[in-house]
């Protein structure tokens, strides 16, 4: 079984054709080709993506390139607990459940200036003055997002407050915010097999809560996704596995128990069965499961929550803006990361970067992937003067050190 998160704009058909069967193919996410140009080389995972797709449940408002049909197939077989049975379904307290926690959500709509785009998921709202939990791949890119809270219907602007890119979670602030319901956190300790759960988001950008049921099937699951567009990938530990038709749109949502308690975020969507396309996701109200999710278990996210917004900064979880190198990358068999675009007047441009030159080293760093090129772009913070290795085809080995510009979010 092969999952991914169902949103990568550039892998759409057109709207409301039927997606064709995808035979298993290796974990990649759907992140656009902008990361490392927006994000310092950085790889995101847009939220129409796992930001980098893995899987991701963003969705994109603008209209994807013709004639690119199927999504891209993203996750290895997950290592985890097995099924067992499943407990009897009880609709009547599921949705009573439901309705408890959809007053503590938000949709999140970020705004990819970069790429000419625009992606929605979905947030779980953590504190009355408007901080907010979400997939690290749902504001991947952004150059600005704003936040509409289902509890008062109000939108506001939002800030990255931090991200873990490797674990896929991120922290937003809203500005402006206050007296917000916030969710019921529940404890993902206590989730078992079998038990009955529903997924809640923005399926389909429609700006209306939909409803997926289902159950778990497994537990301590580990995925790995990469991103297509720039070679960098990551794993996934510890994941909840769900029978539940969770759809583009729903990353960053709650997955909610039978008490109406939130025991994880999904994150991921396999590729088993067809995902409805953006538009024509069911409004409001609960849908049969059909497919299989995966959703990061609440203690997880919350840790790395805790983390950023306490400003601890570590290898894997970034504080702030966001780095702009202004290069888009991939990845060449270990030699490095070799340069695929430059944006005009980015620090990249000023040093002479060029499309076909590989990076190899920042700061005495070796660069052996886009990934390390991504993952050494998350320790610095605009402003810091940098210093690169890398080999042009023509002159060979090459230095020079430049400042770091502030680029869209991870």
């Amino acid at each position: 079984m092969s999952a991914q998160r169902p949103d990568d704009p550039q892998q759409w058909p057109q709207y409301g054709q039927p997606l064709p069967p995808q035979p298993p193919q290796p974990p990649h996410r759907g992140r656009t080709a902008l990361l490392a140009l927006a994000a310092a080389a950085a790889v995101g995972v847009g939220a129409v993506g796992l930001g980098a797709t893995g899987f991701g449940l963003g969705t994109q408002h603008s209209q994807p390139a013709a004639g690119k049909a199927g999504w891209p197939a993203p996750l290895v077989q997950p290592v985890g607990n097995s099924k067992t049975a499943a407990t009897q379904p009880n609709p009547a307290a599921m949705d009573t459940a439901v309705q408890g926690v959809i007053p503590g959500l938000v949709n999140v709509n970020s705004e990819l200036g970069m790429q000419g785009a625009e992606t929605a998921g979905t947030g779980i709202v953590l504190t009355s003055d408007g901080e907010i939990l979400t997939n690290n791949h749902v504001v991947t890119g952004a150059t600005d997002i704003s936040v509409t809270d289902l509890g008062n219907g109000q939108t506001y602007p939002a800030t990255v407050v931090g991200y873990d890119r490797s674990q896929d979670v991120a922290v937003l602030k809203l500005s402006g915010a206050s007296g917000l319901q916030t969710a019921p956190i529940g404890n993902s300790d206590s989730a078992t097999v079998g038990e009955q759960i529903a997924g809640v988001g923005n399926a389909g950008g429609t700006g209306q809560p939909s409803v997926a049921t289902g159950q778990v099937t497994a537990l301590g699951q580990t995925i790995t996704a990469s991103d297509e567009s720039s070679g960098s990938s990551e794993q996934l530990q510890g994941l909840i596995q769900i029978a539940a038709n969770i759809q583009p749109g729903d990353s960053g949502g709650p997955l909610i128990d039978g008490s109406g308690q939130v025991i994880g975020m999904d994150t991921a969507a396999s590729t088993n069965y067809r995902f409805r396309m953006p538009g024509a996701a069911q409004r409001g109200g609960a849908q049969s499961g059909g497919g299989q999710g995966f959703a990061i278990p609440i203690n997880q996210a919350l840790s790395i929550a805790r983390d950023i917004e306490s400003s601890k900064k570590s290898a894997t979880v970034h504080i702030g803006a966001t780095p702009f190198l202004g290069v888009s990358v991939s990845t060449s068999d270990g030699v490095g990361a070799v340069v695929q675009q430059v944006v005009r007047g980015g620090p990249a441009a000023q040093l002479g970067l060029a499309a076909g030159d590989v990076i190899t080293a920042a700061d005495g760093n070796r660069i052996d992937s886009a990934t390390a090129l991504t993952n050494s772009m998350d320790l610095y913070k605009p402003g810091d003067q940098v210093t690169f290795k890398w080999t042009d085809p023509q002159s060979g080995a090459q230095q020079g050190q430049v400042a770091l510009g502030t680029g869209p979010v991870g």
